[in-house]
């Protein structure tokens, strides 16, 4: 996970969860990974994710999704 956020530049990621829902991270300053979660801020929209690391189940960059 840290390999993702600490890419220069920086590229948004699309984190998938085993629930499936999708996480996004547009800013590597709005993330915290602790020792099993992952903490994603939305401070425009008030919002903070808090995921098990355990539940990660796919991590892609945004810009490599292909949209139909």
């Amino acid at each position: 996970m840290r390999e993702f956020l600490d890419k220069r530049p920086f590229l948004p990621l699309r984190i998938t969860l085993s629930s499936g829902q999708v996480v996004t991270v547009e800013h590597p300053e709005n993330v915290l990974i602790t020792k099993t979660k992952l903490v994603v801020v939305y401070p425009k929209e008030d919002i903070v994710s808090v995921s098990p690391l355990l539940h990660i189940a796919n991590v892609e960059y945004s810009e490599m999704i292909q949209t139909n």
